[in-house]
């Protein structure tokens, strides 16, 4: 949870220095959001080889090892000549997010049985939430006050130190079937095939974008928009946001696990947050502050039961689940990325306002297909909900000492 709280700070601590880089490296626009989505490509292009790789040596270990590939390529961005060199380094942070994220869901996850996991996915997701929040606000601090190197340098560092922490403190009892390389592919082909898995990814990654976009976009929004608002108050909306996922996430689990059909959680959240994105451009400061807070609550239902469903599903329990999440995500990341770039484009070439209603467009669209999606989860679960003394024989291996 530590780690992903850090992991998560080295998601935002860009926008929060977004103006700073445009002047200290003469960037337009443009390029920034090229920058942006590079690491979204990264962490999109590693997302299904990091569940592959969760499949064939672990969760742990591949978690570790993310932590050190992440904080390698985060530090090295600090020290970035030019716009080309950072978006390299970018993209390989993106990596290394992509290797950490489903491996180290997947073996908080192995810690409980089913019909406990919601709140603790939750919370997984919440720990992402403070982490954000850090990110934006102490991120626009530091670069502020020391230049935008030093938001950058922070968080790598701080990722390698978590990398050495987790080696330490992560339990060492996982069980995991050893597979060879045709084995771990036979283990994934239900995976690839899954019709519920395909929707559930395509149906919100306009969503996944969405709050992406208000997250990371919305203090470079605020800078040329709203040029008298100090860069520290820009910063603190998106950071009001994803501070409201703390609460969200642990109750958006607890609403999964309760409320027997997670597609119409992930439907009333989704379409009242993409309406909530159309309405960004034409609200007062005053309005935004709610309006945000609102997203970031929303944000943090959503992605609770998004991460919970597939635990649910026959296709994508035990063992498999690392590699189902690295394939929602995957698609989320890649469709995202695109859907961000087309943030900056719109934004430089029509206008803040177009971009928006471009955000919340492609937030709602894609809902339908949700459809798709096997959502019931006392039918699903009943599958896959392991026996009382299964549950003992898990756990035990992973008390502490």
């Amino acid at each position: 949870m530590i780690a992903r709280v850090v992991y998560a700070f080295n998601w935002y601590n860009v926008g929060a220095v977004l103006p700073l880089l445009g002047t200290g490296l003469g960037l337009s626009t443009y390029q920034l959001g090229i920058v942006v989505a590079s690491f979204l490509v990264g962490a999109g292009v590693f997302q299904v080889p990091a569940g592959l790789a969760a499949l064939r040596w672990g969760n742990r270990t591949v978690s570790v090892f993310a932590l050190v590939l992440m904080g390698a390529f985060a530090t090295a961005s600090a020290f970035s000549p030019n716009w080309i060199v950072l978006s390299a380094c970018r993209f390989g942070t993106g990596a290394g997010a992509a290797f950490f994220f489903a491996p180290a869901l997947g073996l908080i996850t192995s810690y409980f049985p089913q019909g406990t996991r919601g709140p603790v996915i939750g919370g997984y997701n919440a720990g992402f939430a403070v982490g954000s929040a850090i990110g934006l606000l102490g991120g626009a601090v530091l670069g502020a006050a020391f230049g935008w190197p030093s938001a950058l340098l922070v968080g790598g560092v701080a990722l390698l130190g978590c990398a050495g922490g987790a080696t330490i403190g992560l339990p060492k009892g996982e069980r995991l079937t050893r597979r060879a390389a045709r084995q771990v592919w036979d283990s994934a082909t239900p995976i690839f095939r899954s019709r519920s898995l395909w929707a559930l990814s395509i149906g919100t990654a306009g969503l996944w974008a969405g709050f992406y976009i208000a997250a990371q976009y919305f203090v470079k929004f605020a800078f040329d928009v709203h040029p008298g608002w100090p860069l520290a108050l820009a910063a603190g909306i998106p950071t009001l946001m994803i501070l409201l996922e703390v609460p969200g996430g642990p109750i958006g689990g607890w609403l999964g696990e309760r409320g027997g059909e997670m597609r119409r959680v992930l439907l009333v959240w989704g379409v009242a947050a993409g309406v909530a994105l159309l309405l960004v451009p034409f609200l007062p400061f005053v309005a935004l502050l709610p309006l945000f807070a609102f997203l970031g609550f929303a944000d943090g239902v959503v992605f609770a039961v998004l991460y919970l469903l597939p635990s649910y599903l026959p296709e994508s329990h035990g063992e498999s689940l690392s590699l189902a999440l690295s394939f929602v995500n995957s698609i989320q990341i890649f469709l995202g990325s695109v859907l961000a770039f087309g943030f900056a484009l719109i934004a430089q070439g029509l206008g803040y306002t177009a971009a928006w209603w471009f955000t919340g467009a492609v937030a709602l669209a894609p809902l339908p297909l949700l459809a798709w999606v096997s959502g019931r989860r006392g039918a699903v679960g009943a599958v896959a909900l392991p026996k009382p003394a299964t549950v003992r024989a898990v756990r035990a291996p992973n008390r502490p000492a």
